[in-house]
């Protein structure tokens, strides 16, 4: 598989087999990803990998959170704050298809709410995985870890194995950090689910569109 295969493959899984990534694939994938580039080579990223008890004791301990009325505490902003014409438009209707892929109308959001909560059971995912980098930092940085992040997940397509990037994975990071841990001072930007595709999963039978390239580029000579 080249980098073309494996841009072109990749996409966000909402379902997964409960069979684990071996420990020694994802310190290859990890290893390896650690040489993307950086602003001056500073590298802020930081990665924690949760799997088997532990997965699960977070996944316990996120729900009696929730299930104690706390509502959400991201340390960033969330990705879906700030969006407005076009932007809002692509959000809802990538919502929309996720909800006609699964069954659920769009106006009922007792269901919708529902669906909500699977993000924090990892989509069943067997590893769940939380990016953080020191809250010192903004923006700009901010890119490192996108490109980081981008890495890993073309490494496990390579491999593989399927991932959904989770900007709701940021929104209880008091448990985050006591379980899975993380350097002190930093802040989740946004966490993954990960492991192997359960291809009958019908939120997985979604494709999302893309810009054509005039829309997303321009090019000037």
């Amino acid at each position: 598989m080249d980098v073309t295969e494996a841009v072109m493959t990749r996409r966000t899984v909402r379902g997964f087999k409960s069979d684990p990534v071996p420990e020694e694939v994802i310190r290859e994938i990890v290893e390896i990803a650690r040489h993307a580039p950086s602003n001056s080579n500073t590298q802020p990223w930081h990665i924690s990998i949760v799997s088997g008890g532990a997965r699960d004791r977070l996944e316990a301990a996120i729900f009696a959170e929730m299930k104690e009325g706390k509502k959400p505490y991201p340390q960033w902003p969330p990705g879906g704050s700030g969006l407005h014409g076009v932007y809002k438009q692509r959000q809802r209707d990538c919502a929309y298809e996720y909800y006609d892929a699964v069954g659920i109308d769009r106006e009922d959001k007792r269901a919708r709410a529902q669906l909500a909560t699977k993000n924090w059971s990892f989509f069943g995912a067997p590893h769940a995985a939380f990016v953080s980098m020191p809250d010192t930092m903004h923006r700009a940085n901010a890119i490192d870890i996108g490109i980081f992040l981008q890495t890993v997940m073309l490494l496990m397509v390579e491999r593989g194995i399927s991932s959904c990037p989770q900007g709701a994975l940021a929104a209880y990071p008091g448990p985050v950090k006591e379980i899975a841990g993380m350097p002190e001072g930093n802040a989740i930007l946004c966490g993954m689910s990960f492991g192997y595709a359960n291809n009958d999963e019908p939120a997985n039978q979604v494709r999302m569109t893309r810009e054509p390239f005039d829309v997303v580029a321009r090019l000037t000579s």
